[in-house]
């Protein structure tokens, strides 16, 4: 059988500037292997399978994996599902339950865009000192010019590291192997824009990919979301503010944070439509392979 799939820019100021996300919307059959092999071929930095919910309360269920395996939760791809979701259910509501690895996420629509609660994290606290200068050298940055560093993680493993301001950020030149050890790294960067500016802070993100190389990721909804928690917790942002994120890869990233009443923070983009189609039955290609000619 196909599948239908959609391909959606998430978090760009406007079509083609954000982080795309591959969503395959007919799931069914599909084992984790080959959602991983068919996330590993389109080469996005994750690709969504939607499937019914086995959750009470949830709308829909999504996997979420990237190139080195599945996800429990990202950013990017939630907003990307649900507004998937949301249009072929032919669904008007502002509030929506998404069923994924981390559990239940709670979305809704504000002002147009999509935006998500965002979760709890899975590891807090101040980074090892013998840590803190592996990730210096990787940054190839002195470790006095980490103004603080911290676990940030809500699923995907992120530490969080803050400099001077947005002007060292953009400017850094990562090296992943001027690495301590091996084994997957996530690496969140961000600084302070001047007060009065467009956006609050500048945010870089950097992972491993499942061959230890470096990506850099356009712009990234769950590193987003923890350092919102971050930054409000320390008092260095107040009230509802816009991140900027991807200007270095040509992308004009906009992530608009809202604080809830109830201490929470939602994490909000855009997101659009691009591409519609269909992925080929790849079982019966496989068992059915055209000689080359």
């Amino acid at each position: 059988m196909s599948r239908r799939f959609r391909l959606v820019d998430v978090f760009g100021l406007e079509p083609l500037t954000g982080n795309p996300l591959a969503v395959v919307i007919d799931s069914d059959g599909l084992v984790s292997d080959e959602m991983l092999e068919i996330t590993r071929w389109l080469g996005y930095s994750e690709t969504t399978f939607l499937a019914p919910p086995d959750a009470d309360g949830a709308d829909y269920k999504v996997r979420i994996f990237s190139r080195a395996g599945e996800l429990p939760f990202a950013g990017h791809p939630t907003l990307g599902s649900c507004h998937v979701w949301q249009t072929l259910a032919d669904e008007s509501r502002d509030h929506i339950v998404q069923e994924c690895g981390a559990g239940l996420v709670r979305l809704r629509r504000e002002e147009g865009r999509y935006a998500f609660a965002a979760p709890g994290l899975t590891r807090d606290g101040p980074v090892e000192p013998a840590f803190v200068e592996s990730l210096a050298s990787v940054l190839g940055i002195q470790v006095d010019d980490i103004v603080e560093s911290k676990w940030v993680d809500n699923g995907p493993g992120w530490v969080g590291v803050m400099l001077a301001d947005a002007e060292t950020v953009l400017a850094l030149q990562p090296d992943f192997s001027r690495r301590d050890g091996d084994g997957p790294l996530e690496i969140g960067v961000v600084g302070m824009y001047p007060e009065g500016s467009e956006f609050a802070y500048e945010v870089r993100a950097f992972f491993s990919d499942q061959r230890g190389d470096m990506v850099e990721d356009p712009v990234t909804g769950s590193l987003n979301a923890s350092v919102a928690q971050w930054m409000l917790q320390t008092g260095r942002v107040r009230g509802s503010y816009i991140a900027s994120q991807g200007g270095r890869l040509g992308r004009s990233g906009r992530i608009h944070v809202t604080p809830g009443p109830d201490g929470g923070v939602w994490v909000g983009g855009n997101v659009f439509d691009v591409v519609a189609g269909e992925l080929a039955d790849t079982a019966q290609m496989k068992a059915n392979p055209i000689a080359p000619a």
